[in-house]
């Protein structure tokens, strides 16, 4: 089955090992897509994966993790899009389910699965950092419409997984991410598109495996602090001061799963 509604944006950067195996699992979903690889890093290393597996290749002149994301966006006109990330996997089921989702709810906004973690080659049990988010995914996965029961969710921690998540582009009209975040860009995301009136629909399935390894984006940033100060800034949007303190002693130590 294909569609043409949708498409997978690679956000690719540098030479990343990881690169072939995201596009391998893109091309092995049950639905097919449109594939593409965004990057600001072009190199021979993208250019020989897009030229062996026949995608194509966007370029933007400046780097970044916010601009990346929003250069993906900007790359393609379908209704439907995925950002995916160069290191992730995506399981062969993940397009059809999320689509099947967005498509049965004309106010969709966005689709997210649920995803485990993969590190050196081994796919990990869920650590007690991704039952939490599970457990605060329950009020939008009973709830898709309701934005106090989304702001009830997101208010505990950022739960949705962004590279999980497929965006209704023709309900986002314009949607770009907020540069001035560098770790908690998806979160602040998920803050202003959940003001919004439509559905947050959460496909309660594992369908992608999130890697973690050094050279992360997310590692990196909890290794200069940027995530810790980006992380209170996001609670002081939903929480007190009071509130706000305590749930970053819990929230820092969550960090040491990655």
């Amino acid at each position: 089955m294909r569609t043409d509604d949708h498409t997978f944006v690679i956000c690719a950067y540098k030479e990343s090992q990881f690169l072939e195996d995201c596009i391998q699992s893109l091309l092995e979903q049950t639905v097919q897509s449109k594939i593409i690889i965004s990057t600001a890093t072009p190199n021979a290393h993208i250019s020989n994966l897009a030229k062996k597996y026949q995608l194509s290749v966007t370029t933007h002149s400046k780097a970044g993790i916010g601009i990346d994301w929003n250069a993906g966006l900007n790359a393609t006109n379908t209704k439907y899009v995925t950002l995916a990330h160069q290191d992730d996997i995506y399981l062969p089921e993940f397009l059809e389910e999320s689509l099947n989702k967005l498509t049965s709810d004309t106010d969709s906004l966005i689709a997210f699965t649920d995803y485990l973690e993969k590190k050196d080659g081994t796919v990990l049990k869920r650590t007690r950092n991704l039952k939490i988010k599970r457990i605060a995914l329950t009020p939008i996965k009973y709830f898709p419409k309701s934005v106090f029961m989304r702001n009830r969710s997101l208010s505990l921690g950022n739960s949705i997984c962004c590279p999980a998540v497929t965006y209704n582009m023709s309900n986002l009209k314009a949607f770009q991410f907020d540069l001035n975040f560098t770790s908690n860009l998806d979160w602040e995301a998920w803050y202003r598109i959940s003001k919004k009136k439509g559905s947050f629909l959460y496909v309660d399935k594992p369908l992608m495996y999130h890697r973690i390894h050094e050279e992360s984006e997310t590692s990196n940033a909890i290794q200069n602090n940027k995530r810790t100060s980006e992380d209170e800034e996001m609670f002081r949007k939903y929480w007190p001061n009071g509130i706000v303190k305590l749930l970053m002693k819990f929230y820092i130590k969550s960090q040491e799963t990655n």
